[in-house]
């Protein structure tokens, strides 16, 4: 895998891609400045364009929340490709922001966020695809969604 590029090592992980939202308010789902791609909050989207619901800790366990977290990720992949053409035009993850939909004593925000982080690690590699991250827990989110992720990218 490490030769491929991160089109071919997605292509590799048998995921699908579900469709790329369309923004349900004033804002833009991604905005290329210069070398990097900023991507608005994005959650976590299936291939019939619903959206998985949930509070983490009461709805869905912590496993449940980890999988809402990579289909966030791939719900953002699909996102970049619709917009760039290409995962290859992706030089690597800079910096995630994940926020967790959880009960008040719930407490393992990384893990659920990893769902997105391991996705990215395997389609940009180790080194380009782990960057800096907060994991951290919310009260609520839009609709009742577990998780919602944004994230920047350097772009070659």
């Amino acid at each position: 895998m490490e030769n491929l590029t991160p089109d071919e090592r997605f292509s590799q992980l048998k995921l699908n891609l579900p469709p790329a939202p369309a923004p349900l308010g004033v804002y833009k789902p991604c905005l290329v400045d210069g070398k990097y791609l900023y991507l608005s909050g994005h959650g976590p989207v299936q291939d019939d364009k619903s959206l998985i619901i949930g509070r983490i800790g009461s709805d869905l366990n912590q496993e449940e929340g980890k999988l809402a977290a990579l289909q966030v990720g791939l719900t953002m992949l699909s996102t970049i490709k619709a917009n760039l053409g290409s995962l290859n035009k992706v030089k690597r993850v800079i910096k995630v922001l994940g926020m967790v939909n959880c009960t008040p004593e719930f407490e393992k925000h990384p893990f659920i966020i990893n769902g997105c982080s391991e996705l990215f690690a395997k389609v940009w590699g180790e080194e380009n695809g782990i960057g800096v991250r907060s994991a951290v827990g919310f009260g609520s989110l839009p609709d009742n969604i577990p998780v919602e992720i944004e994230a920047l990218f350097e772009l070659f």
